[in-house]
């Protein structure tokens, strides 16, 4: 155990005799214990970060209809536990280094609370309020198990089974695989037969240790060069103009708004998509971007999806964390068409795809971007697509739902997960509460909704040309513009001592705080809202301030027409300083002219 072999000669016989038992024991351990994946070290890296966070629970709830054995039910899911190794699985530390540890058996209990005598109404915030809990209870993830379950009785013949897992030992495909297995084993018992499922040809350990060796060979450093080609050159953090200051830890802290897209526009975005060549899923992501870049004015933006990343046999039905993330990153100006905006994600997307198996985890290590507990690397924004058919899962005696819940976690700023249904599109934005408002994001929906139909309309038309604003919101503004303009008195100080005079910016910054949600300004289909555009005109001003823009500084503005005019001329006005407008249409000579003249400080 780190003696030199000269310390060791000197020992007695009985001390080299408890030395080499020691060395023994820790051997037999060693044996014991398996590394990591990837994605399972960035999980327990977070737990240790913050302990009793819940944003990496998975909360299933599933409505169960029928007579219920619940013996049974409990001798299904253990038999399911046995089947798989990860989920009688805890993490220690050995040699300074994470490991994951099976236990050899592991019974699950499934406790039954009885709701039949409470009201229907009472009922369901009884469960509600236990789904939220359960979610919310953290786990410790050196001890079993990690994944819990309870039932609550609502009638005779009527239950909801509620499972909460640990995001280490699972993902959402491996909660289908469960549920699945959960109803083959049942009908099985349920006629006093075994399980007809067979044995399993690897376990989630056997994974990791694969994982491992296949990051040593060649097939890592060419899916590693062309995320470096495609990330390496410092990749921007997207900034969303948000309702409250991003807090210097990011909490997880979250919920959910769900909306609906009519079948009609549905239909001609599929249609859309396959007279493009692409899929769905991409459509819908380059019509996300063209949001965000609405919002934000950055031309460079990522977005975050995942794979299943289970693209081999011997995985496809093993419960366990295989989910990759990829990284989607983009150009996008005003003037490109959607439809050559669409090409281009087309082309992004499948040469994502292409690299999928490197761990995004890995990824990060290597580019080593600019961490801070503030925001996700490389991406802060998610956008999933899911179009997998639900196979229909069938109990003897039951029929068997799933209910959906209200999510207390956000995992990243903002998430879009759409689902392809009989009825249409529906769509869910996780968003951090910690950022945004509920009515932020209600508005943020319309606006996406309005985006979507432009699309499906005109996908020929200029990115700058597509609308965002609703029907309503272009009423008031006609409504709004028409309206005579009052300037407002100067307002006395306070007792009344003497006037004074407010300047333009302060006057704006008092408009900001009364309407912050407001349109403010409209260019070209181009729009900000009062809190937008001031977050924008106080980052350029501090920027100027750094460059030593003062009270009495002059600075030149040479910019057509554009929400960036307006933004600069906030911005000098902040900064103290005074501005000279330049018309970019006029000679050079007479440019020239002016700026020599006037004696600008910057331009």
């Amino acid at each position: 155990m780190g003696k030199k072999q000269s310390e060791i000669n000197q020992l007695s016989l009985e001390q080299k005799r408890k030395l080499l038992a020691k060395l023994e024991r820790k051997k037999k351990k060693q044996k014991q214990l398996f590394p990591l994946s990837f994605a399972q070290s960035r999980l327990w890296f977070l737990d240790c970060l913050q302990p009793e966070t819940a944003a990496y629970h998975i909360p299933v709830a599933l409505e169960l209809k029928g007579k219920l054995n619940l013996l049974t039910l409990k001798n299904s899911l253990n038999e399911i536990v046995r089947r798989h190794e990860i989920l009688r699985t805890t993490f220690t530390v050995f040699d300074d280094e994470p490991k994951q540890k099976t236990i050899q058996s592991l019974t699950l209990d499934i406790p039954l609370i009885d709701l039949q005598e409470l009201p229907k109404d009472q009922q369901e915030t009884e469960i509600k309020n236990n789904i939220k809990t359960e979610a919310s209870q953290p786990f410790n993830l050196e001890k079993t198990p990690l994944l819990r379950s309870i039932i609550f009785q609502r009638d005779q013949e009527d239950y909801v089974l509620i499972f909460t897992v640990h995001h280490i030992i699972a993902d959402y495909w491996s909660m289908r695989v469960l549920i699945q297995e959960l109803a083959v084993i049942y009908q099985a018992f349920s006629q006093q037969k075994s399980s007809p499922l067979p044995s399993l040809p690897i376990q989630y350990a056997d994974f990791a240790v694969w994982q491992r060796k296949w990051l040593q060979g060649e097939a890592r450093v060419t899916q590693l060069e062309y995320w470096k080609e495609k990330l390496g050159n410092n990749p921007p953090i997207l900034q969303l103009p948000t309702d409250f200051p991003r807090p210097p830890i990011q909490s997880f802290r979250g919920t959910t708004e769900e909306f609906f897209l009519s079948p009609e526009l549905s239909d001609t975005l599929k249609t859309l998509s396959r007279q493009a060549g692409t899929t769905l899923f991409m459509t819908l992501l380059a019509a996300f971007k063209v949001l965000l870049y609405r919002y934000t004015g950055q031309d460079d933006i990522l977005v975050g999806s995942t794979v299943a990343n289970r693209n081999r046999t011997e995985i496809e039905n093993l419960i366990g964390l295989f989910v990759n993330n990829l990284v989607f990153r983009t150009k996008i100006t005003s003037n490109i068409s959607f439809w050559d905006f669409l090409a281009q994600v087309r082309e992004v997307a499948l040469g994502a795809y292409a690299h999928q198996d490197l761990p995004f985890e890995y990824l990060v290590e290597a580019l080593q971007p600019e961490r801070n507990l503030s925001h996700n690397p490389l991406f802060q924004v998610m956008f999933i697509l899911h179009n997998t058919p639900s196979e229909k899962v069938h109990l003897p005696g039951l029929t068997l739902n799933a209910l959906s819940w209200e999510s207390q976690t956000a995992r990243f700023d903002l998430s879009l997960d759409m689902y392809e249904t009989s009825s249409g599109l529906r769509g869910i934005f996780e968003y951090n509460t910690d950022l945004f408002k509920e009515t932020t994001i209600k508005r943020l929906i319309e606006h996406f909704k309005t985006l979507l139909q432009e699309i499906a309309n005109a996908p020929e038309k200029k990115i700058s040309q597509l609308n965002l604003l609703t029907y309503s919101e272009q009423e008031q503004l006609f409504i709004e513009g028409k309206r005579e303009q009052v300037i407002p008195p100067c307002p006395s100080l306070v007792r009344g001592v003497g006037s004074r005079e407010i300047c333009i910016h302060q006057l704006f910054e008092a408009q900001v705080k009364k309407t912050p949600n407001k349109i403010a300004v409209i260019f070209n289909h181009e729009s900000l809202t009062y809190q937008q555009l001031n977050q924008k005109a106080n980052q350029l001003a501090h920027y100027l301030q750094s460059l030593g823009v003062k009270p009495e500084t002059l600075v030149g503005i040479c910019l057509d027409p554009s929400l960036e005019m307006v933004i600069s001329l906030l911005a000098i006005l902040k900064a103290g300083g005074a501005y000279l407008p330049l018309d970019p249409n006029y000679p050079e000579q007479r440019l020239d002219f002016m700026i020599k003249d006037s004696g600008i400080d910057y331009l």
